[in-house]
């Protein structure tokens, strides 16, 4: 018997789906992120942040744009592929009713 607050685990289905979402998306994110600072600034992002050769703004800004661009890119496709994954689910329960009406 499960309590009105209780919140329901998602399905295995969906918690390899949205781990494979999530990486592919974050690969692809990164690897356009690093592009596009290449094309901006003209040097390429920095290999190791942590190092003093690499100048405080250029690490700053570079872990902005990579963390900011990234999560947004998982967020939207993480939310999409969820709609998407929902949509497909309710194939079978709207044909079931179909078939008992």
């Amino acid at each position: 018997m499960a309590k009105s607050d209780e919140v329901e685990k998602p399905d295995m289905a969906w918690r390899l789906i949205g781990a494979v979402v999530a990486l592919g998306v974050g690969y692809g994110a990164r690897k356009a992120i690093e592009y596009g600072w290449q094309k901006t600034t003209g040097k390429k992002p920095p290999a190791d942040p942590n190092s003093l050769e690499t100048g405080l703004a250029e690490a700053i800004g570079f872990a902005v744009v990579l963390g900011v661009g990234m999560e947004v890119a998982r967020i939207v496709a993480t939310r999409t592929a969820h709609k998407r994954y929902k949509a497909w689910k309710a194939i079978p329960e709207k044909a079931e009713r179909l078939v008992k009406a």
